[in-house]
């Protein structure tokens, strides 16, 4: 089976269930590397390499033409707000975006989009 064939199999079987509900996470640090680590599993073994033949992510994603996950990730929360922000005000993806508990303020949603690259 040549690569590319290999990596649409990747992209339907192991891609897609990693960014499931990615449209509502809070990503933090520990959050991002499990989900690099299991990109580069599933990448490392789609070419055949190991981790004892010392090949770094960056040259694995070039020879597989792949984006890191995390920063697929991190971007698909902008396109969701502004779908939401197109909607009427009495949806519930509208108000809920609005909502503001009481007491002290947690990291929400919304609050990452702000301090992103």
């Amino acid at each position: 089976m040549n690569k590319e064939t290999k990596l649409r199999i990747h992209n339907i079987t192991a891609k897609a269930p990693l960014k499931f509900g990615c449209e509502a996470w809070v990503l933090r640090k520990r959050e991002e590397q499990r989900l690099e680590a299991a990109q580069m599993k599933f990448l490392r073994h789609l070419l055949g390499i190991t981790k004892l033949d010392k090949e770094k992510n960056q040259c694995i994603r070039e020879k597989t033409g792949a984006q890191n996950i995390v920063k697929e990730i991190k971007q698909y929360p902008k396109k969701v707000l502004q779908h939401v922000q197109r909607m009427d005000r009495n949806r519930i993806p509208k108000q809920a975006l609005r909502y503001r508990p009481k007491g002290r303020p947690k990291k929400r949603w919304r609050d990452q989009l702000h301090f992103e690259d």
